[in-house]
C-alpha cells in the first residue's frame, strides 16, 4: 500500500458527515483552494470535512520536464492527442485511498464529493466515473474527461446515479471550452445527470461560479 498523499484538511463544524475531496490543478498546491472556503455559502448544510490533497511531484513533459506537483504529466499542448493514461491511473489509486479513509472515519461513499480544478477537474472524473457507488456528487471545474474512450468503455452502471457539476470559461486559453463542451455531450450521452455552466473567464474562476457551486452544494447534499 502506497503512502497516503499529504493533505491540508478544514472542518465546518464537530463530527462532519460529508466529506469534499478538493484537487488543484498542475502546478498549484494543497492550498490553492483553502481560501476558497470563505466564499462558499454552507448556510444549512451539515459538518463538511475538506480534503485538499497535495499531488506528487513529478517532470512534466510540456513545461521542459520541469518538476511539479501534478497528477499526471502532461505530454502535448493538444491535451486529448497523447495522454498519460498511467499517471491517471495510479492517481486513480491515491484519490480512492483518501475516500477509503474517509469511509474509514464513518464517511460512506454517498456522502462524498470529489472536486477539482483543471488536473485535479480530470481526476475528478477518472475517478469518480469508476466507482462501484454512488457518491454525492463531482464538481468539475474547467476540466474535462480524460482518456475519453477508456471511460466509454469503463464508467459504471453505479456512477451513473452521482450527480456532476461542469463549469468552465469561454475564453480559457489553457483547456479550449470545445474540450470541456464535448466531455459535457459524453457525459450526458452516457447518462448522466449534468449541471453546465459557463462564464466570461479565462482559466480561472469567478463569484457567478462560487455562487454557483454553493446553490449546487445545498442540492446534493440536501
Amino acid at each position: 500500500m502506497s503512502q497516503l498523499l499529504q493533505t491540508i484538511e478544514k472542518e465546518t463544524g464537530p463530527n462532519p458527515t460529508v466529506a469534499i475531496i478538493w484537487m488543484h490543478g498542475l502546478g498549484a498546491d494543497a492550498n490553492d483552494f483553502v481560501p476558497m472556503l470563505h466564499e462558499l455559502d454552507l448556510a444549512g448544510l451539515p459538518a463538511i470535512r475538506f480534503i485538499f490533497p497535495n499531488a506528487d511531484t513529478m517532470p512534466v513533459t510540456v513545461n521542459g520536464g520541469y518538476v511539479m506537483r501534478a497528477w499526471y504529466d502532461i505530454i502535448a499542448t493538444d491535451l486529448g492527442r497523447q495522454e498519460d493514461e498511467a499517471g491517471l491511473r495510479a492517481s486513480q489509486v491515491k484519490v480512492e485511498a483518501l475516500m477509503a479513509r474517509e469511509n474509514a472515519r464513518g464517511i460512506p461513499n454517498e456522502r462524498i464529493i470529489l472536486a477539482g480544478f483543471s488536473q485535479g477537474c480530470a481526476m475528478t472524473l477518472q475517478t469518480g466515473l469508476r466507482q462501484k457507488s454512488k457518491l454525492a456528487g463531482m464538481l468539475c471545474l474547467s476540466g474535462y474527461v480524460p482518456i475519453a474512450p477508456k471511460a466509454a468503455a469503463e464508467h459504471t452502471p453505479e456512477s451513473l446515479a452521482t450527480p456532476i457539476f461542469l463549469v468552465h470559461g469561454r475564453m480559457d486559453p489553457v483547456i479550449a471550452i470545445a474540450r470541456a463542451t464535448a466531455s459535457r455531450d459524453l457525459l450526458v450521452e452516457w447518462g448522466y445527470h449534468v449541471e453546465w455552466h459557463e462564464y466570461a473567464m479565462q482559466h480561472s474562476l469567478c463569484q457567478q461560479e462560487v455562487d454557483d457551486i454553493s446553490a449546487w452544494l445545498k442540492r446534493v447534499l440536501a
